[in-house]
């Protein structure tokens, strides 16, 4: 790929959040570009403006999973909000803001300091009891510089026995689900990263993995029929849920980390993604969670979406490469 090609040239005439990751995963631009490119995060477009929705007290919207007086009738008659501090975060670290820049420090000191879930007024970096919300919590901590292995080794406790997660647990639930399944596998691959992980922690992801992997990342163990039809549509931002193309990228973060080729299971996936490709290079954006949201940062629904082309492009270039060696 070339700066030349004109949908790296669409790419590229974006915000900072999408520049630095083309220049770094498309591009191969040299570290020295690529980072003074994504430290642009801190101060100039989307992640500035999401900085500057902050609260003086390091939260978003006054609330750590929701927004200060939240209704519960707004979340059935217009679908969840997303603007409270968990889902701001995780924001941010999807944009690429870098952890160690002083609004990064300083925010997650406060939110330590004053943020305390809903559910039972945990302080925030000690996990709230959901599977699904401590994954993006380990995450984000881990990303962040926060000690975080003690939600580390309860989640590697709380697997199930086909080896995934399932925030219906604690109500019963004894299979996984592939939403709660990647938000768990994305923190352990996050914490992996930043501190080598734990032989407990890394058996873990490697058990998630493989729940995933054994179902061709969409269909049904039992009638290998898709087991929801959205999981093959694009989705942006995830927020929680899941798509094949979020998994894709996951496992292409996972090879990379690790150093091992691509898994076979992969490919019908891979093919899907493939034939989902416009005449001109880009990918739509299917759909996005519907409720309330600080802005938006997508053209709309059925449009190209530069998110989901850019996870795109990176997936089929890992999976290329690594098929060329091979």
């Amino acid at each position: 790929m070339t700066q030349s090609d004109p949908v790296i040239e669409w790419l590229l005439d974006s915000d900072p959040s999408i520049r630095w990751q083309v220049m770094r995963d498309l591009l191969d631009a040299p570290d020295r570009k690529w980072m003074a490119e994504r430290a642009r995060v801190e101060t100039e477009g989307w992640g500035a403006r999401l900085l500057a929705c902050r609260d003086e007290d390091g939260q978003w919207a006054g609330g750590a999973f929701l927004p200060a007086g939240f209704d519960p009738r707004e979340w059935h008659e217009h679908g969840q909000p997303w603007m409270a501090t968990t889902f701001s975060l995780s924001q941010l670290r999807e944009f690429g803001l870098d952890p160690a820049c002083a609004q990064a420090r300083h925010t997650v000191a406060l939110i330590g300091a004053n943020a305390r879930w809903e559910e039972g007024g945990q302080p925030y970096w000690e996990g709230e009891v959901e599977e699904c919300i401590n994954g993006r919590t380990v995450a984000d901590g881990a990303y962040f510089g926060i000690d975080i292995s003690p939600i580390v080794d309860r989640l590697a406790g709380e697997r199930l026995a086909d080896g995934g997660w399932n925030c219906e647990r604690t109500r019963g639930s004894v299979r996984s689900s592939f939403a709660t399944t990647i938000n768990v596998l994305e923190g352990l691959l996050e914490f992996e990263k930043s501190t080598g992980g734990t032989p407990r922690s890394r058996e873990a992801r490697g058990t998630g993995e493989e729940f995933l992997l054994e179902r061709s990342l969409f269909r049904r163990l039992g009638t290998g029929e898709p087991a929801d039809k959205n999981f093959l549509q694009f989705l942006h931002p995830n927020r929680w849920r899941y798509d094949i193309l979020r998994a894709l990228d996951y496992f292409r973060a996972s090879a990379i980390l690790t150093d091992t080729a691509p898994d076979p299971r992969l490919s019908e996936a891979i093919n899907h993604l493939r034939t989902r490709r416009l005449e001109d290079g880009r990918w739509p954006l299917d759909r996005s969670p519907p409720g309330r949201v600080w802005f938006e940062f997508d053209d709309g629904q059925g449009r190209p979406s530069r998110w989901v082309t850019l996870r795109a492009l990176r997936v089929l270039r890992w999976w290329g490469t690594q098929a060329s060696i091979a």
